[in-house]
């Protein structure tokens, strides 16, 4: 890959972990975790509290993962798997509109799962 267009995507990929471990911060704040686990999408399901604590400890964990490039693709994983879970079960699963923060998230987890860590991270790069 030319200089450039690693440092680019390096740039992408701290700035992602960035937002995600932010959103992830949330996991410290009960009540903003007790009104997603009373939302519709999550009560029905058993243990409601729970996912929603699992699901901002995977944005904090995967956004810190991504940021500093350490296990970048496990931390993908979980992160396309998370934002899709929560654009197709939590939302309406209308990623064109609606769902669209979600569905990004996933898609630019998948870009780092497929091309890994890349520069700037503390993975040695793929020779």
């Amino acid at each position: 890959m030319k200089e450039a267009n690693s440092a680019g995507f390096a740039i992408v990929r701290i700035i992602t972990g960035l937002l995600l471990a932010y959103h992830g911060l949330e996991i410290f704040e009960p009540a903003k975790i007790q009104e997603y686990a009373s939302w519709d999408s999550i009560k029905t399901m058993p243990f409601p509290a729970f996912w929603a604590y699992l699901g901002k400890a995977a944005e904090l964990l995967g956004g810190v993962l991504l940021t500093i490039g350490f296990l970048t693709r496990p931390a993908a994983l979980v992160i396309a798997l998370t934002m899709l879970f929560i654009c197709f079960k939590i939302g309406n699963g209308k990623f064109w509109y609606e769902d669209q923060h979600p569905f990004l998230f996933f898609l630019l987890a998948m870009i780092y799962f497929f091309t890994g860590a890349g520069k700037w991270s503390v993975e040695k790069p793929k020779a």
